[in-house]
Formats: C-alpha cells, sequence, structure tokens
C-alpha cells in the first residue's frame, strides 16, 4: 500500500492531533486518578451520606453512555462561561469516567492494607485523614497500578469520542484528512498506528507492573 503526496502533506496535520489525544489522555488520566481517589474515599466512609454520594457518582458514570456524559458537559459549560472549549469538555467527560472504574479498582485493593497496620497508626495518634493519606494510599495505588494502567489504556481508547464535539484529536483529524484525500485505509492505518504508538509504552508498563507484583 502506497502512500500518495497529499497523505504525505497531511502527516503534520495527524501529527497535531496526535500531539493533542496524547494532551487529552494524560489530563483525562490525571482527573480519573483524583476522582478515583475521591470516589473511593467518599464509599469507604462512615458517615452513610458521603457513601451514598460516592455510590451515587460511580453507578451514575459506569451507568450512562460516554458520549452521553460528554455531550452533557459540553452543553452545560457554557452556563458556566466556559462555552466553546471541547478540550475543557473532553477531559472532563472522560475523567469522570474513566475515574467511576478507578474508584472501584481502588476500593477492592483497599482490603489488602492490614487492620494492624491501621490499628498501629492510631496507637500514634494519627488520624483517620492522615492515616488514609500515608499508611494507606500509598500502599492501595502500588497495589492497583497494574490495573490502572491498563484503564487508561482503556481511557486512551475512548479519546476518539471527542471528535464529536470537534475537538481535531487523532481521530477526527483522520476524517479531515480523508475528506480531503478520498484515501481512507491509508489514513486510518496512520491513525491506528498512532494510537498503537501512544499504547504500547502503557501496555509494557502494566506488563512491568504485574510481572513485578507476581
Amino acid at each position: 500500500m502506497g502512500i500518495s503526496e497529499q497523505v504525505l502533506a497531511a502527516l503534520p496535520e495527524l501529527g497535531q492531533g496526535l500531539w493533542l489525544t496524547v494532551q487529552l489522555t494524560v489530563m483525562a488520566s490525571l482527573l480519573s486518578l483524583c476522582m478515583g481517589q475521591l470516589g473511593c474515599y467518599l464509599q469507604l466512609r462512615s458517615y452513610r451520606f458521603w457513601r451514598f454520594i460516592g455510590r451515587c457518582y460511580v453507578s451514575v458514570m459506569r451507568g450512562t453512555p460516554a458520549i452521553v456524559q460528554l455531550f452533557v458537559v459540553f452543553f452545560a459549560l457554557p452556563t458556566i462561561g466556559l462555552g466553546g472549549q471541547p478540550m475543557l469538555a473532553a477531559v472532563i467527560a472522560i475523567g469522570l469516567n474513566s475515574g467511576a472504574y478507578v474508584s472501584e479498582i481502588l476500593r477492592v485493593n483497599h482490603s489488602m492494607v492490614s487492620a494492624g497496620q491501621l490499628e498501629a497508626a492510631r496507637t500514634l495518634g494519627l488520624t483517620r485523614r492522615m492515616t488514609w493519606w500515608y499508611i494507606t494510599t500509598p500502599q492501595v495505588l502500588r497495589a492497583s497500578l497494574p490495573m490502572l494502567v491498563n484503564e487508561f489504556t482503556i481511557l486512551l481508547k475512548t479519546t476518539p469520542l471527542a471528535s464529536v464535539v470537534a475537538l481535531t484529536e487523532l481521530t477526527y483529524s483522520g476524517q479531515i484528512v480523508i475528506a480531503r484525500t478520498y484515501e481512507a485505509s491509508t489514513v486510518m492505518t496512520i491513525v491506528a498506528l498512532g494510537y498503537m504508538l501512544i499504547a504500547f509504552p502503557l501496555i509494557k508498563c502494566a506488563r512491568y507492573f504485574e510481572l513485578k507484583r507476581g
């Protein structure tokens, strides 16, 4: 399969889309991790109200399509004076969606922290919040690393949804180039290679952490 001059000329455009996809993936992953921590913390609280809030967040994010969540965020932003920012909408929507799954990953691994360590923390005078951040969280994150990296790989494959709000990430850039060159198979092969370029380090990291954990 040869590459025409038109497609070669469009490579910088696809490169810009690739870079935008990297930025979106990184920012959404950071938000996902923060929301996952918060969701996990709320679900493990002793107060019923906070547990209810945490479970509602997880249930809504996991029970509704990501594309619907993206539209809700995109059309809600103008009400607070942030209209016309597809990147912000995509980061928030994809990050919140992934955060629900991260929350469940962390919650499941929370049981790995022994009761003896928690009792020792109380004996040393640490508050529940200090125990969470300095004793529990580091161990839970370490145990969750393989699953977290896998979740961020899935998040990467969710980023093409941002094309529906006209964010020129890699997939949308590819669609623009196809409309101009009519070479769908060539362009989409390049787009697929672009995603593999981002995903490969994540896959290798997940494998490394799995082997180290094993």
